[in-house]
């Protein structure tokens, strides 16, 4: 499987690759939401560069959120993303924008990669973009300062994901919800750019890690066919079954607490994704039995949710 935090890009023109953390503070309630990115332009004769933001969410007040980069894309040793002022290796992040500093270690003990669309894609590059959650279940432990406010995290729930591919999607949606006890969903439903695959409805690639176990147990694009996501804003819903198992997610995205961020894809087109780390949402797993459909699990994630949904 090799090192999947490491960077996927070879020299590739028109590749985009995205390294993003997303935190919560047990704490304070508050979202954590560090983005770095790697764009390889389509242009012959332009350069790549790394840029991104961080983002805090706090539960009673608006988001702050402030970019950094273009900059010159130099990795070295052990680090995989760095500009003058930010820097993120396998298990650290740290960096100094605006008004925002952090510092901060992550620590995933033995817990495998989530690989929310197929390996073979990962592995392959044969969809237009491939996603996985290389961390999930981290424990995130440092500061955020943001100007005189200092938020201490002690073992704080997130994840890094991972995205690499050839821009972002014509329209998606995507969840991030740790349930506890080491059970994760994760969901990335998206309508591809392509001509042909843009006709789509999109298509739900889910990922529940459920008691050690991953659920659908077999190919997530296959799965996706028996899945079916609405997206919109302030909700959105995913549905769909599986192998005796049937899920209904709904995901509340709080206005006044997402941010609406502005992306540029590597052919110069651009896409708005309306994010937010404090996110609500409802999730019910059944279980197919003699008299029907009967609940297996339920959650209710009250501000801890992780979501987005991005459009054209």
């Amino acid at each position: 499987m090799g090192d999947v935090m490491a960077s996927r890009w070879r020299g590739q023109r028109g590749r985009c690759e995205v390294w993003y953390t997303t935190i919560t503070d047990p704490a304070t309630g508050t979202g954590i939401w560090l983005h770095h990115e790697l764009i390889s332009p389509s242009t012959p004769g332009t350069s790549a560069y790394g840029h991104g933001f961080v983002a805090v969410f706090p539960p009673d007040a608006a988001p702050t959120m402030v970019r950094f980069g273009p900059c010159p894309w130099r990795p070295q040793g052990d680090t995989i993303f760095a500009t003058d002022t930010v820097a993120m290796t396998r298990d650290s992040f740290t960096g100094a924008v605006g008004p925002i500093t952090w510092d901060l270690t992550a620590t995933c003990g033995s817990t495998r990669p989530m690989f929310t669309f197929p390996h073979w894609a990962w592995c392959h590059g044969l969809l237009p973009a491939a996603h996985l959650v290389a961390t999930p279940g981290a424990r995130h432990t440092g500061t955020v300062h943001i100007g005189e406010h200092v938020i201490e995290l002690r073992d704080a729930p997130g994840a890094t994901s991972r995205i690499y591919g050839h821009g972002n999607a014509r329209r998606w949606c995507w969840l991030h919800a740790d349930l506890g006890n080491g059970n994760i969903l994760e969901i990335v439903a998206a309508v591809a750019m392509r001509p042909g695959l843009r006709r789509l409805p999109p298509l739900p690639m889910v990922k529940l890690r459920l008691d050690g176990a991953d659920w659908p147990a077999h190919d997530p694009l296959l799965a996706s066919f028996r899945f079916r996501a609405d997206i919109g804003l302030p909700r959105w819903t995913v549905t769909g079954a599986s192998g005796g198992r049937r899920l209904q997610v709904t995901v509340h995205q709080p206005p006044e607490r997402t941010l609406a961020v502005a992306y540029t894809d590597p052919d110069g087109r651009t896409c708005t994704c309306h994010n937010t780390e404090v996110a609500d949402a409802d999730i019910l797993l059944e279980r197919r039995g003699p008299d029907g459909w009967q609940p297996e699990r339920r959650w209710r994630l009250q501000g801890t949710a992780h979501a987005e949904v991005g459009l054209r």
